[in-house]
């Protein structure tokens, strides 16, 4: 399905040409007709340079910021034939992004020129389906921690000349010094150039801004292991005690069930390990912590950026009330406050159709609730029960955590007559 333009698309479709390192020459046959039949160049100031005096068209440099000034370009050339340069492949982390939310996939002509990526596995000798790419660009270097297991592969396209630099400081403090940096600078053009070396030893100068990082994942023996699924060690957090423990939180996030570009309340956020292994579960994973005490929100943001997801948002304030303003989400977790007047019928009003609710609880008053809801709305109550193996004496022995009282639900989406099913 095609996207809605916000813009009004222009009579010609824009062509959007990717350019690499190389410059003019290259460009394809196709790529070169469209620069040389614009009226006005779009892109960057270093790429706008690499055009010969053959493409006449009026040269505009995008501003900073870029992305307010996509509509406004656009419609302002709008009678004129138009062209963006972009780099590499437009459309893999470039502007083609932001030209289609304008103007709709039938307002562009996309002509890609192999990406960076795909130079760097060429040179490497990796299997781009294989490798992973993390993009710095415009993001927190913090992000890239989500990435990091041993034996991975991945790509980093650098910010500027001083990303390598970060990158294997980060790699550093998070038990993989080991890891073997390789920086590939101008890909694709007669000034490559190449860094190697290990993160915990780099000791390179910035080079330049033109680079992509190549990691293979090396840990410490030491190094505390986060795996891909739910359930992180509860020493990967920083927490006062208010921590959904390892083996509760996997069978929330399993009740939770995350996916692809969905958006999480977790409510009484604590630590926020909940919110913060929704967000691990998959990139486009999106999550907002609420938590009424200033000092835990601050320690939720502190696990987040350490634990790969800075893009969590943190809301300080006390539920309901600080829930008014937000986006729906497509699931609830209620870590805390349920017997708080109006604050499990707040989240139940605000979830959408289709969406999920979990709720643990380890009072019998919140208990007495979560029965009284499962009785009028179903889904599953679950009691979960944890003992640990300890020392008793000269022997060994089980010792039973506080058990948790957990209620699941999927909200269910109106019938066509406006009832609830």
């Amino acid at each position: 399905m095609s996207a809605a333009p916000s813009v009004v698309p222009p009579p010609h479709p824009v062509s959007v040409v990717g350019i690499g390192a190389d410059g003019w020459s290259g460009l394809s046959g196709g790529a070169r007709e469209a620069l040389r039949g614009a009226e006005v160049l779009i892109g960057g100031a270093r790429q706008l340079e690499l055009l010969p005096p053959e493409c006449a068209g009026v040269r505009v440099a995008w501003p900073s910021p870029l992305r307010p000034a996509v509509p406004r370009l656009l419609a302002e050339h709008r009678e004129r034939r138009i062209a963006v340069l972009a780099s590499g492949d437009p459309m893999f982390y470039g502007i083609g992004r932001a030209l289609a939310e304008e103007l709709g996939p039938e307002g562009l002509y996309v002509l890609p020129h192999p990406s960076s990526t795909s130079y760097a596995c060429a040179r490497l000798g990796w299997p781009l389906e294989d490798t992973e790419v993390v993009t710095l660009v415009g993001r927190p270097a913090a992000r890239l921690a989500a990435s990091l297991h041993e034996g991975r592969r991945l790509l980093v396209l650098s910010a500027d000349a001083t990303t390598p630099a970060t990158v294997a400081a980060l790699l550093t403090s998070h038990g993989f010094g080991p890891s073997r940096m390789r920086v590939l600078e101008q890909l694709g053009s007669e000034a490559e150039a190449y860094a190697d070396g290990i993160a915990e030893r780099w000791a390179h100068a910035p080079g330049d801004r033109l680079n992509v990082i190549a990691v293979e994942c090396r840990a410490t023996a030491d190094a505390l292991r986060l795996g891909a699924v739910p359930g992180l060690p509860d020493e990967a957090y920083e927490h006062d005690g208010q921590l959904t423990k390892r083996h509760i939180r996997a069978a929330t996030l399993g009740a939770l069930a995350p996916a692809p570009g969905e958006l999480l309340w977790d409510v009484g956020g604590g630590s926020g390990s909940i919110a913060i292994e929704w967000m691990r579960a998959h990139g486009s994973c999106r999550a907002v912590s609420v938590e009424r005490d200033p000092a835990r929100a601050e320690r939720i943001s502190r696990n987040a950026e350490r634990l790969g997801v800075p893009g969590l948002r943190v809301v300080t304030g006390r539920a309901p009330a600080a829930l008014a303003e937000l986006e729906v989400p497509d699931a609830v977790f209620i870590g805390g406050g349920l017997t708080v007047p109006g604050l499990l019928d707040a989240c139940w009003e605000a979830l959408r159709p289709g969406g999920r609710l979990v709720a643990n609880t380890v009072t019998l008053e919140s208990e007495a609730l979560l029965g009284e809801r499962y009785r009028s709305y179903g889904g599953e109550l679950t009691r979960l029960a944890v003992a640990h193996a300890v020392p008793v004496g000269g022997f060994t022995g089980w010792r039973q955590a506080m058990p948790v009282t957990q209620w699941s639900v999927r909200k269910p989406s109106p019938s066509p007559s406006g009832d609830r099913t």
